[in-house]
């Protein structure tokens, strides 16, 4: 360990410029150690949980939410009116900007994380790439000059070879981010990129760089102090992603050895002490099938998987970095970094993975996580889910003495996870943690795109699922007589119940008989249930001579059912009219999706059409979404603005089929 003389940097109140979890994970730590604790928020968070847990909270936006987390001047005035020394960036939104660093520094504030120079030098890739190949680290090959024409980013990627990635220079959290397989696609890809580059980021920059087939996305921890003692905590294999955001990230990786292990934190370490580094920092690097690493970018904070590194250390990371910040030595050694059993975390995101895992919002009607894993959330029951910032809703962390076992603690505990009123990928989630690939440690960042179908395949027990849910509907209907266990004096006469479970419409009699039971006929068979006990949110129940349980929500003309792992989300049709083709924008009128806002508009008033040409390009969660025309024809209206903020079902865009 260095010998310098310790310079401290005391602070007694700590403001967190950051929301939902992270928020409140820094909170916790900083708490423990006896700092006060400062919210800020934007009018959409005003009753948000990290709001109401923390000491103190500043309003530092109105119209646009996701922006004025964005805004230094707002969030540094926050700090000196709430009385705070120190400001924690958390991930995302400032955590990586040198003006909001340098904005910190000259206010007299500590700034948790590296210095300006530090976030100059390692948080812009392309600065990054150069360093690291100034220090004879491999490095993708690709562009990153400073010419950003369209002109000259196109034969670029022409010299460098399709297919190639594009990647926004100031970037994180896959937003930015493109991959494209030919020169054909590139204009549009670029011009996509750079769309979500400046919203997430404000900055349009990009790089390009070769896109290696089917890597490990293996990244490496490290840890530095200002008295030039620097340490790395091992590595994330973070492999397990969709739309390049990672889904699933596990420590130690799979696919690392201890030798491997050594090699690339030695390289991480050796880069962070080149230019006096400070704090938290991830150094990332795709790895090959050869165990050829390739460094990618360096993240300059805290990263969202954390406690995966937390888990298998014993340490806590936020706890280091205030502790550096106030400017306490290290305080450990490489030697002293033990590593224990395995852990995987998995990302809950607010998003329909049957459906493009298109963003979505809305209000959480039921929301209660599991015990025995550790959880990191923001939520409760009846929070809103805005459509402003990124999908990820909770962390979800389990750690066991072997990779299997944190492997099956995970999927119990997701399995208990109840989140109704707002589709999530929790199915989803489970199908990649039981997939073989998976389970054998295999998976690359090809293998979503590789096993798609199989992830996204409808459970078996589809007719099952129906008759459950009609069911439900029938015994719990406010107007049907109170269910009593037992025999009765008479059968009643068949109710037929019309559902939609998401995957189509069924229709299914359901039959009490004079025994007690119920028969749920549908599609030609017949499914038989008894009921044990009918409480207010569970039913106890016996078919095919197996007990089983469910949690359930009614909740007007929907009902949410837990069962075996596996949320439903049911709507009952049967006094609703029926939906007409307009729905599907048969009738020459696209509708938005999602609420959002639009970022492009693709086709002008006059412009003829084919089905499935993109026309309208709307942004939620940080993802771009492109809607399509449904008809053939003339664009006869364009009712909305590139910049508008539109909700779910606005006609955005209106055609004149066949003109």
């Amino acid at each position: 360990m260095s010998s310098a003389p310790v310079k401290r940097t005391p602070y007694f109140k700590i403001l967190v410029a950051n929301r939902g979890e992270i928020a409140l994970r820094i909170m916790r730590t900083a708490r423990r150690l006896g700092y006060g604790v400062v919210a800020v928020y934007s009018d959409a968070d005003r009753d948000a949980l990290h709001v109401r847990e923390a000491d103190q909270a500043v309003r530092i936006g109105e119209a646009l939410p996701a922006q004025s987390y964005l805004r230094i001047d707002a969030i540094i005035g926050a700090a000196k009116a709430s009385g705070a020394g120190a400001v924690h960036p958390g991930y995302g939104f400032l955590a990586e900007n040198e003006d909001f660093a340098q904005g910190c520094r000259d206010a007299g504030l500590v700034f948790i994380g590296p210095s300006p120079e530090a976030i100059r030098a390692m948080g812009n890739k392309a600065g990054a790439k150069d360093i690291m190949q100034k220090a004879g680290v491999p490095v993708v090959p690709g562009y990153q000059g400073a010419d950003q024409s369209d002109a000259v980013m196109l034969a670029e990627a022409r010299k460098i070879g399709f297919p190639v990635m594009i990647k926004a220079v100031a970037g994180g959290g896959g937003r930015g981010m493109r991959l494209v397989a030919d020169a054909a696609a590139f204009s549009d890809a670029l011009r996509s990129a750079r769309s979500e580059a400046q919203g997430a980021f404000g900055d349009p920059t990009v790089i390009l760089e070769r896109a290696i087939v089917d890597p490990r996305h293996i990244e490496i921890q490290v840890f530095g102090d200002r008295y030039g003692n620097a340490i790395h905590l091992g590595e994330r294999d973070c492999s397990v992603q969709r739309r390049h955001q990672k889904l699933i990230e596990e420590a130690p990786s799979p696919k690392v050895t201890p030798e491997l292990r050594a090699r690339m934190g030695a390289v991480a370490v050796a880069a962070v002490k080149s230019i006096g580094y400070e704090g938290a920092g991830t150094l990332e690097f795709l790895l090959d099938e050869g165990g050829e690493f390739y460094f990618m970018e360096m993240n300059t904070r805290l990263q969202v998987e954390h406690p995966v590194t937390e888990a298998i250390t014993g340490l806590d990371l936020v706890e280091l970095q205030l502790r550096i910040a106030a400017g306490e030595p290290l305080g450990l050694r490489q030697d002293d970094v033990k590593f224990s059993g395995h852990a995987i975390e998995v990302r809950l995101c607010s998003e329909d993975a049957d459906h493009d895992f298109m963003p979505q919002s809305g209000r959480m009607a039921l929301w209660q996580m599991p015990d025995g894993v550790r959880v990191e959330h923001a939520l409760q029951s009846g929070s809103e889910i805005p459509p402003f910032y990124d999908s990820m809703i909770a962390k979800i962390i389990s750690h066991g003495a072997d990779r299997n076992e944190a492997r099956g603690r995970l999927i119990c505990g997701l399995e208990q996870v109840a989140a109704f009123g707002v589709t999530t990928n929790q199915g989803f989630l489970i199908s990649c943690l039981r997939h073989p690939g998976f389970a054998k440690g295999e998976a690359t960042t090809a293998f979503i795109g590789n096993h798609r179908d199989e992830l996204l395949a409808p459970r078996a027990d589809g007719k099952a699922k129906a008759a459950l849910a009609a069911l439900l509907l029938y015994v719990t209907n406010p107007h049907a007589p109170p269910w009593r266990g037992g025999r009765s004096l008479a059968a009643t006469f068949p109710l037929t119940t019309r559902i939609d479970l998401g995957h189509g419409v069924h229709e299914v009699d359901i039959l009490r008989e004079r025994d007690g039971g119920y028969v749920a006929s549908l599609e030609g068979g017949e499914h038989r249930f008894g009921i044990d006990e009918l409480g207010r949110d569970t039913i106890r129940f016996r078919t095919d001579g197996v007990m089983a349980s469910a949690k359930f929500l009614r909740d007007g003309d929907r009902l949410y059912i837990l069962h075996r792992g596996a949320t439903i989300a049911v709507r009952d049709l049967t006094l609703a009219a029926p939906v007409s083709a307009a729905a599907a924008g048969g009738d020459g009128k696209v509708r938005a999706a999602m609420n959002g806002r639009v970022v492009a508009v693709l086709v002008k008033p006059g412009e003829q059409v084919a089905p499935g040409q993109p026309v309208m390009t709307l942004e939620a969660m940080k993802m771009e979404h492109v809607h399509t025309a449904g008809v053939a024809g003339t664009v006869s209206a364009i009712d909305v603005a590139e910049g508008e903020q539109v909700t779910t079902g606005r006609i955005v865009v209106e055609i004149a089929a066949g003109a």
